[in-house]
């Protein structure tokens, strides 16, 4: 799922009179570069969510033909945020079980084959311990309810992980410092969220419905019961092209 429906308020005035996901980047629409981006990780079923000039959105779509089937989930009703949008969305994720979510506003040299295979690996432990009636207290054996891509990088906001194993524990605002704790660690890294994360189907029920509600908060509430994983990936290039001034 591509997440286009922001309003781009941080592009602005470039989104005065179009959708953020259609603003130029090295001559190609950021929406452009993220489809390309999912198609070359082998992913072939879209959903991409609009509300901000979204007719603009849904005729670039129609008078492009990609490889892919491309469902476009319209919030012009009411915008709902990302996992909100996500909630809204429900109906086209019948025929799957891991679900890639991507900010339209993100380029990266990200393998994105690599972050499902890595979630899938974790998935695979856990069934096996399962299967072989191991009550393991090991973390990475439990199956994740998502995976998020971090880094090392200069931010305000930074989720805490718990390592090694890179357990959500909690997050921070460094400017305003407030802190936000899931549960007591004792070794924990501030890593930056790179827009770009892979959950579990079952997520999908944990999420309130017509509720305008973005991850973090989300990802903060569930990380007490399930396990929310970090993807480090600090040896890619990424940048954040949602602002102005990048």
């Amino acid at each position: 799922m591509i997440f286009s429906a922001g309003l781009g308020t941080r592009l602005y005035p470039l989104t005065a009179n179009k959708p953020k996901a259609l603003v130029e980047y090295q001559g190609k629409p950021l929406l452009e570069h993220a489809i390309t981006k999912i198609l070359e990780a082998g992913i072939q079923h879209i959903v991409i969510n609009v509300h901000h000039f979204a007719e603009q959105i849904i005729e670039y779509i129609n008078q492009h033909h990609y490889n892919a089937d491309i469902e476009i989930s319209d919030e012009r009703a009411q915008l709902l945020e990302t996992a909100g949008g996500l909630k809204f969305a429900e109906q086209f994720f019948t025929n799957t079980h891991q679900i890639l979510l991507y900010n339209v506003d993100v380029i990266s040299s990200i393998d994105l084959r690599k972050l499902v295979l890595k979630a899938e690996s974790r998935k695979q432990k856990a069934e096996i311990s399962q299967i072989s009636n191991l009550k393991s207290q090991i973390s990475n054996l439990k199956s994740p309810l998502a995976t998020l891509c971090v880094r090392h990088r200069e931010s305000s906001r930074y989720f805490l992980f718990e390592e090694p194993d890179l357990r959500l524990c909690g997050w921070e605002n460094i400017k305003t410092n407030e802190k936000k704790v899931c549960y007591e660690a004792e070794n924990t890294v501030p890593l930056a969220f790179s827009g770009i994360h892979l959950v579990n189907k079952k997520i999908l029920d944990l999420i309130p419905k017509n509720e305008k509600i973005s991850f973090t908060p989300l990802y903060l509430n569930l990380a007490k019961d399930y396990l929310i994983q970090g993807y480090l990936h600090d040896g890619d290039t990424w940048e954040d092209v949602g602002r102005i001034k990048n």
